[in-house]
């Protein structure tokens, strides 16, 4: 059973020798380089720690001024962004968000028109990730925006939790539209800059800063420099920033809008950014976890019978995670340069078990076995890749055949060349070479030194005449292949 909310904390003094062995255990374990941590206790920054490296060639160590990329927690910004507009009467969020930008526009009709803010904030449109639409980086926010309109949808609208980046990008957009600033403008000065942050919004800003940490990436069980993948919708999950300044994000929200005496949003709002509204299936493996809710750029779940508020985020070569327990004015906040890892939430759930005087559950060990078992599950995904393959087949066409423009109104344009005896693929910047895997299907290779959906099936389609007229990609596991229809020449 929980204890009860009046029940007094441990000390956080006990824990430190215990956690600084945990952290370098567990950081061994995970080949993470570095890692930082803050507990907020109390209106109060009680800890903060830094182990590691942010610089692994440079032999640079991990303090915790060091900037990192925060990525999905970027969301909780938003959120409260936008929770600040609802305050001034700019914006009641439970109106469509049609009203406030016309040019919003989902493939649905019903969901077009009826999508209020709450639903974008929520998850709960019916569109699923369509993360491709992004992922190339080659598209500003309201491009981003404007293909919306293009993409399928999987699910009824209102009918379940839908994670989804595009829909916190055009609430971003629409923080602009409604305060007549940039997206980052209006969060400096009506947020960060009044909890005192210090914040970017990019990886130029993050490199340019006097701390900056490097990310890293695996590549099977190696640990290798992370690609450098700027994040273009900004408002879903580009922000950067130190631990020690983190803290006053948490103590804002565990004290219910207020920070040294300001009131920065008032305690009711505060509450209804926290508040569970869309349920989320189980995602954890483990019976300490139930009840798993997204609300408005923060999670809920009760852990151990407490109820916890949190966001994590993840990007090639970063991890990090924000927990509130709002019950017990408690947050620890944990950053990694290292993805994906199982540092932050073994970190995570270990301060919380002390301070709240139970028997902290093994959660590193939890987490070894949980990656030995995703290194095996690499093996046997990459066999059972191969033993999809048709052998003995070929193409019913010569290769040139293939060879042309394919365009879909939101993906873009894919171009396919012949040289050399081979085919060539290119799609909004990524490219890499094709190889046949059966029949009219070809397959792009693994590529570990670029950006590129790796082993990417690629069928084409022909017309009665025997003509390519189309070509067809699982860009979107949610729905059927993406269509790419051949522009004429």
């Amino acid at each position: 059973m929980p204890t009860s909310p009046d029940a007094p904390l441990a000390p956080i003094t006990t824990l430190v020798h215990d956690l600084d062995c945990l952290a370098s255990d567990v950081m061994s374990d995970w080949k993470a380089p570095g890692a930082a941590l803050a507990v907020v206790q109390d209106d109060r920054v009680v800890l903060t720690r830094a182990w590691g490296q942010r610089d692994v060639e440079a032999n640079l160590p991990v303090t915790p001024a060091t900037q990192f990329a925060i990525c999905s927690i970027t969301k909780s910004f938003t959120a409260t962004a936008l929770a600040l507009l609802h305050h001034d009467g700019l914006v009641d969020w439970s109106k469509p968000v049609r009203d406030y930008m016309p040019d919003f526009r989902l493939r649905d009709p019903l969901a077009s028109e009826r999508a209020t803010v709450l639903d974008l904030l929520s998850h709960r449109t019916g569109l699923p990730r369509h993360d491709w639409v992004h992922e190339p980086a080659d598209r500003r926010p309201a491009e981003i925006l404007a293909v919306m309109r293009h993409l399928e949808l999987s699910r009824d609208f209102r009918a379940e939790f839908q994670y989804n980046n595009l829909c916190y990008n055009a609430a971003g957009l629409l923080i602009e539209r409604l305060s007549a600033q940039s997206y980052e403008a209006f969060m400096r000065t009506r947020l960060t800059d009044r909890l005192g942050m210090k914040v970017g919004f990019s990886l130029e800003e993050l490199e340019a800063s006097d701390e900056p940490a490097r990310p890293y990436m695996m590549h099977g069980d190696t640990r290798v420099k992370a690609l450098r993948l700027p994040i273009s919708t900004t408002a879903s999950g580009a922000m950067t920033t130190s631990i020690s300044d983190f803290t006053n994000w948490m103590r804002l929200h565990l004290g219910k809008g207020q920070l040294d005496g300001e009131r920065i949003l008032p305690a009711e709002l505060i509450e209804e950014l926290h508040a569970p509204r869309v349920y989320i299936p189980p995602q954890s493996p483990y019976p300490e976890f139930e009840g798993g809710h997204y609300g408005l750029g923060f999670q809920s779940i009760r852990y151990r019978g407490d109820r916890m508020v949190w966001h994590g985020g993840g990007w090639p070569g970063w991890n990090t995670q924000m927990t509130l327990l709002p019950d017990f004015s408690l947050g620890v906040a944990v950053f990694t340069n290292r993805s994906p890892n199982g540092v932050t939430e073994a970190l995570t759930w270990f301060i919380i078990d002390r301070l709240r005087g139970r028997e902290p559950v093994a959660w590193r060990e939890r987490f070894r076995q949980q990656r030995e078992k995703a290194l095996a599950q690499i093996e046997i995904d990459r066999m059972a890749w191969e033993k999809g393959r048709r052998a003995n087949t070929r193409p019913a066409h010569d290769l040139s055949a293939y060879a042309g423009d394919y365009d879909h109104p939101a993906y873009g344009l894919m171009s396919v060349r012949e040289k050399d005896g081979a085919l060539h693929w290119s799609w909004r910047g990524l490219y890499a070479s094709m190889n046949h895997r059966h029949y009219e299907t070809f397959e792009l290779p693994e590529v570990p030194d670029r950006h590129v959906p790796d082993r990417l099936p690629i069928t084409f389609q022909t017309d009665r005449e025997g003509n390519i007229v189309s070509l067809s990609t699982p860009l979107e596991p949610a729905i059927k292949d993406i269509a790419f229809v051949r522009l004429k020449t």
